[in-house]
């Protein structure tokens, strides 16, 4: 449909399978992608797939200020300009009371995931133009939360809050923030925080938490890339400080 033609986008977390998903769904839609993420062996594999006129890449820690601008600087010389940012790289942690989390893991958690997308907006914003779209990734455990899983919850909500306020400061120049809010979705990670919370296989771990599910089903990747590129895309020209839930009815 080409409804990202012309447009160039950078994706944090791009090695993952919701990133993968939003690189192959932007691309198919005529944007250019810049993907980021640690480990060099699977982005180069998605650069191949993608097709290295429209795709690059570079190995960063995106709690790192100067890499990430690096990574801004480099999609804006590769392409002419930056659209499009999705801030997506995140780690869960572990599952534990908060009286007994570790402190250390609940300051990693909160570096890469808020400290992670705060840089993402810091230097993205700063070289979008009209029509640019930040767009963050928290989760339905930034809309509410669960016994035991302090840190990662935490830092959900705090990307709200990172949202909001990005939003109104970048209202005037033209440029819409949002966050998207997925519920579970079918990926290791998911299932690794699952197999955790629940102590079974990953099959009998995955049915616990599709019991609640009103849709009663995990999402697929492709289905949250889906709503990444209508924020993408001119098609929400008008939307700008919204909690996009991806959830299957979780919250309602």
């Amino acid at each position: 449909m080409n409804r990202l033609a012309g447009k160039s986008a950078l994706i944090t977390g791009g090695g993952g399978s919701i990133g993968l998903a939003t690189a192959r769904a932007f691309v198919d839609e005529g944007a250019c992608v810049f993907l980021v993420d640690l480990d060099g062996a699977v982005l180069a594999r998605a650069v191949d797939e993608l097709g290295s006129e429209r795709a690059g890449y570079a190995v960063a820690d995106t709690t790192d200020s100067d890499a990430v601008a690096a990574a801004v600087a480099a999609t804006v010389d590769r392409f002419g300009s930056l659209d499009v940012a999705f801030a997506n790289a995140g780690i869960f942690g572990t599952i534990a009371p908060l009286t007994e989390y570790p402190a250390a893991v609940f300051e990693q958690v909160l570096r890469v995931n808020v400290l992670g997308s705060f840089l993402v907006a810091k230097h993205a914003l700063r070289v979008m133009g009209s029509g640019g779209s930040l767009i963050i990734n928290s989760s339905v455990v930034g809309l509410t939360s669960d016994a035991r899983i302090g840190a990662y919850a935490t830092s959900k909500h705090a990307l709200v809050g990172l949202m909001r306020t990005a939003a109104k400061e970048m209202a005037p120049a033209g440029v819409r923030v949002n966050t998207i809010h997925p519920g579970p979705t079918d990926n290791a990670f998911q299932s690794a925080i699952e197999v955790e919370a629940v102590g079974a296989s990953p099959q009998e771990s995955a049915a616990v938490f599709e019991q609640m599910i009103p849709l009663a089903r995990h999402a697929t990747p492709e289905e949250i890339a889906n709503v990444v590129v209508f924020l993408a895309s001119d098609e929400s020209s008008f939307i700008t400080g919204q909690l996009f839930h991806c959830d299957g009815g979780m919250i309602m």
